[in-house]
């Protein structure tokens, strides 16, 4: 039988069998997806920048791209805020795929602010000693040469700087603008492998400690595949069991309220088990990204090993992305399993809360000890995800704000202080800094207050939120182990203060690098909205409250 044949047969046969409908035309609305879009097209222009623009010029044009997309993204935020789709015009964007709602604008507005000011730290080039004629920053010479090869060398020597990672940077930025306004599994699984696969590259390109900066960037990527594939399988039983990658769809099928099922998947549709695995499979995925217990091992080794201003961004984003998705999972998709998800994350969140505060006692390195600070963090946050009220999700949300700028001004501190080796990071090289360098061991002790918790700084704001809404929702058992985690956490928190100021310098003692003023900005804005969230936060609790509540 002739091909023609044969395909005007299987032509006939379909058109028989069903009508083929016409496939409807995408319906995208560009001006409600515009601050990703804009991050989008920087991130990419910044790809053509690298490969031509001359090699002199290509510091300054990355920077001045970045900076400019990353504004313009923010303002995006705020027109669309501004024009009622954080609150009346919530909606759901690019055909299901995407939500323009409150706690959406609110978390991408946080992450373009962290990353704008993660960029200035990103851009430091003063604080090394020049290298043959040319500044250098945080960053390999070329990333592609083996550590101390002769290549690498070769690199230093002609003064190359590695400016690729502003554009990964923007590519992060862009998947964790996605992350927190998916409205389906599928989007939710791209924009994590979008944000997740520059911030592995971005690990491995320290300057100093290369090795131990691969070794971070290995174990993240490894790591983060595994909790990738388990995010991946969770999926695909989900949609075994509604037959849909929709949020709402979901939602529906869990109720129980679900109108037009497909009649290829009515067997599965309704299978508890499939539902509990996936669910918990997905949970498990985004709990690893927030660095919760038992899924926190990536955390200290990749705090430590990555370049500075790269772990301070990270520690940053990457949870309010990671926490905004979350929220959205457990409030818009499974409501229905309140009292299944309810116990396991109150289980999570103690172990987290105590065991990030315990093991951080014990730490002599100072990135290492904000790491597993980072942890503890991550259980008091979920203290409020706990919730299940309003109340709940937009303490979460003010927590996210606060914490965010804290640590990148804290990172950006221990980038000025440096010994022969580079950054000094162990605990012992701080002792007696108070004296040697009154300001900067100030603005850290501030940064130190407000990871404790203390009245005046956000921290205690945040915690305050956190607590006052996880205690009305029920959880009150969890707010005195909260309690009870602040006040081991301030034990070394206040250690490191005594050791700044109550401590005799040691003579081969490390110096603290006089910045540009892009790291003092970097510095100056974490002081000035830890000081200002902690004195007056009345106004930044309401934005946060208008800001919570879910398009379904």
């Amino acid at each position: 039988m002739s091909a023609s044949a044969v395909h005007s047969l299987w032509t006939t046969a379909a058109t028989a069998a069903d009508p083929i409908s016409k496939i409807d035309t995408p319906k995208i609305e560009y001006g409600q997806l515009s601050p990703t879009l804009i991050v989008v097209g920087a991130a990419i222009a910044g790809v053509l920048v690298e490969a031509f623009v001359p090699r002199k010029y290509r510091y300054h044009a990355q920077l001045i791209l970045s900076t400019a997309a990353l504004i313009v993204a923010f303002v995006a935020v705020v027109m669309l805020a501004a024009d009622g789709y954080g609150t009346t015009k919530a909606r759901i964007a690019a055909m299901g795929a995407i939500a323009v709602d409150g706690p959406a604008l609110f978390l991408q507005g946080t992450i373009l602010l962290a990353a704008l000011v993660g960029l200035f730290t990103f851009a430091e080039r003063r604080l090394d000693p020049e290298a043959h004629g040319t500044r250098v920053d945080s960053f390999a010479a070329q990333a592609a040469s083996v550590p101390g090869s002769e290549s690498e060398q070769a690199a230093v020597k002609a003064g190359f700087t590695t400016t690729e990672v502003f554009p990964l940077l923007l590519f992060a930025v862009a998947g964790m603008l996605v992350f927190p306004s998916a409205n389906d599994l599928l989007t939710l699984f791209i924009a994590l492998e979008v944000f997740s696969l520059p911030l592995y590259l971005l690990c491995a390109l320290a300057r100093r400690k290369r090795l131990m900066s691969q070794e971070a960037a290995v174990k993240y990527f490894l790591l983060g595949a595994f909790a990738s594939a388990f995010t991946l399988f969770g999926i695909a039983l989900l949609y075994g069991y509604a037959g849909s990658v929709s949020y709402g769809t979901i939602a529906q099928v869990v109720d129980g309220t679900v109108q037009n099922v497909n009649p290829a998947l009515a067997d599965t549709m309704g299978n508890d088990a499939l539902l509990l695995v996936g669910a918990a499979l997905i949970v498990m995925g985004l709990l690893f990204k927030v660095g919760a217990v038992p899924f926190h091992m990536w955390t200290p080794d990749v705090y430590q090993g990555a370049p500075t201003p790269v772990t301070g961004f990270m520690a940053a984003a990457t949870k309010v992305a990671a926490f905004g998705a979350l929220l959205r999972l457990l409030y818009v998709v499974l409501p229905g399993l309140r009292w299944d998800w309810r116990p396991v994350m109150w289980g999570v969140a103690i172990i987290t809360m105590l065991g990030g505060a315990i093991v951080a006692i014990t730490q002599t390195d100072i990135k290492r000890l904000l790491a597993y600070s980072s942890i503890a963090h991550a259980g008091f946050i979920l203290a409020g995800v706990i919730a299940t009220t309003p109340d709940g999700v937009s303490s979460v949300l003010f927590y996210l704000a606060a914490y965010s700028f804290v640590t990148i001004g804290a990172f950006a501190v221990v980038t000025l202080v440096r010994d022969a080796g580079g950054e000094a990071t162990h605990l012992s090289k701080w002792a007696g800094l108070g004296r040697r360098s009154p300001l900067v061991a100030a603005v850290f002790a501030v940064f130190l207050l407000a990871f404790a918790g203390i009245p005046l700084t956000s921290g205690f704001a945040g915690k305050f939120a956190v607590f006052k809404a996880a205690a009305e929702g029920g959880a009150a058992p969890l707010v005195v182990v909260g309690v009870i985690s602040s006040a081991i956490a301030a034990f070394f928190y206040i250690r490191v203060i005594v050791l700044m100021f109550f401590s005799e310098p040691r003579p081969d003692g490390p110096t603290v690098a006089v910045p540009s003023p892009l790291t003092v900005m970097a510095i100056g804005v974490g002081v000035a909205v830890t000081l200002v969230l902690g004195v007056a936060p009345q106004y930044f609790l309401d934005l946060a409250n208008q800001a919570g509540v879910f398009v379904r």
